[in-house]
């Protein structure tokens, strides 16, 4: 495959978004500002920016600087690291303005696919160039120019096109199982809402319990009514508990071994960031279904997918009895509010800590199944369809980086 060497400016216009007046700031509207925050940057792709609530516009702007479905954008501000190069796609027409941190990319048609442009600005050799052309202040900017400044080489038009469907239908297939197991968590959420906050489950006539005239008994330790015939057990009666093991910093290692390490950081993405040279015993290993809470800073909440990898200290794994009504999504939701509102609470301080205190104050509640009840296989089996999907997620994403810099630098061709 032969490559052809250009500047990004020769192969596209780099537009800067509008001056926006704060005045016209406005918590509803017809159009919303895009900010740095509608590039989800480590997925390389757009998403709803919800840490603002003043996103709407109701000043005047010119039609230059409405989107439309399709318009790939990228960001002239590092509000966090590696944000520079990352590049999103608008998903809709006629909602989002453009704003002065935001820079379009129109590209020239006769030299440059618009979907390999997509991969083209966030590829390494792109990145790399952003980065050291930033201007170096606490947050560091690029500008239209810069981006066009870039040296870039690139194959032939049809040849881009090609890479460009392969990238986008590997990105198409991990946005459809993301928004797969979005649904699946709203179904978890509704069901457990109905079953352990409203005590509607199905009753011995498979009819909502409390709606039904199911008694209910108030209890003490949770100051709050829970039917009569369940039982409320403390989270370590309720679930294995486990903390995990204190990995010494120096047996760390890039290369690959046998022990895999969870670290608060990895409980959001599932993904495992480090390997250890360090033996340790089987009790700090992982299994599919676990729910993994980091305890330091942000208390991160997650279920693990796989039985390979070890958890690090200052991170806690529960896991339902195998005997057990009680359930991993279960044990997720119960525990879910108390853990959200002391991270809330300690705001405040340098660095939130959640304790062993803290965990050995929680309870949960012990269903009773019946014949038209079984809240540990219903949720058990959402829970295997939301695993297995991030399970192809992270081997798609995997793919897809890959992949990415072969294409881009000719080592892999397309016949």
């Amino acid at each position: 495959m032969e490559l052809k060497k250009y500047k990004l400016g020769e192969l596209m216009d780099v537009k800067r978004g509008a001056s926006l007046a704060g005045e016209h700031y406005a918590t509803s509207g017809e159009y919303i500002r895009l900010t740095c925050g509608n590039f989800d940057y480590q997925n390389n792709s757009f998403k709803l920016n919800t840490s603002k609530d003043n996103l709407y516009y109701t000043g005047p702007v010119r039609e230059e600087f409405i989107m439309k479905k399709g318009d790939i954008i990228t960001p002239l501000t590092e509000q966090a690291i590696g944000l520079l190069g990352s590049t999103a796609i608008i998903p809709e027409d006629d909602k989002y303005i453009q704003s002065q941190d935001i820079a379009k990319i129109i590209c020239n048609g006769d030299l440059l696919c618009p979907s390999f442009a997509f991969y083209l600005i966030s590829s390494d050799a792109v990145k790399k160039q952003l980065s050291a052309a930033a201007q170096q202040t606490k947050i560091r900017h690029t500008s239209p120019d810069k981006i066009k400044d870039c040296t870039v080489w690139i194959p032939d038009l049809p040849t881009q096109e090609k890479i460009g469907r392969i990238l986008s239908d590997i990105d198409s297939k991990i946005a459809l199982n993301r928004a797969i197991n979005q649904n699946l968590e709203a179904l978890a959420k509704q069901l457990y809402d109905y079953w352990f906050v409203q005590f509607d489950f199905p009753n011995e006539e498979g009819k909502p319990y409390k709606s039904s005239g199911g008694k209910m008994v108030w209890n003490e330790k949770i100051k709050r009514e829970i039917p009569e015939i369940w039982e409320l057990l403390p989270l370590f009666k309720a679930s294995d508990v486990q903390y995990g093991f204190p990995f010494a910093t120096e047996q760390f290692t890039e290369e690959i071994t046998n022990v895999p390490v969870v670290r608060i950081r990895d409980i959001l993405e599932g993904t495992t960031s480090a390997y250890s040279q360090e033996e340790t015993d089987d009790k700090y290993r992982l299994k599919e279904g676990d729910v993994l809470v980091g305890m330091d800073g942000n208390f991160h909440m997650n279920f693990w997918h796989n039985n390979v990898a070890y958890l690090n200290q200052r991170c806690v794994r529960l896991r339902p009895y195998d005997d057990s009504t009680v359930s991993s999504i279960q044990i997720l939701h119960s525990i879910y509010p108390y853990i959200k509102a002391k991270e809330k609470n300690a705001k405040g301080s340098t660095v939130g800590h959640l304790s062993d205190k803290d965990l050995k104050g929680l309870f949960l509640i012990k269903p009773i199944e019946s014949a038209f009840f079984h809240p540990r296989k219903t949720f058990d089996e959402i829970l295997a369809l939301f695993i297995e999907n991030r399970k192809q997620i992270l081997s798609l994403t995997k793919q897809r980086d890959e992949l990415l810099p072969l294409l881009m630098n000719g080592q892999v061709t397309i016949d």
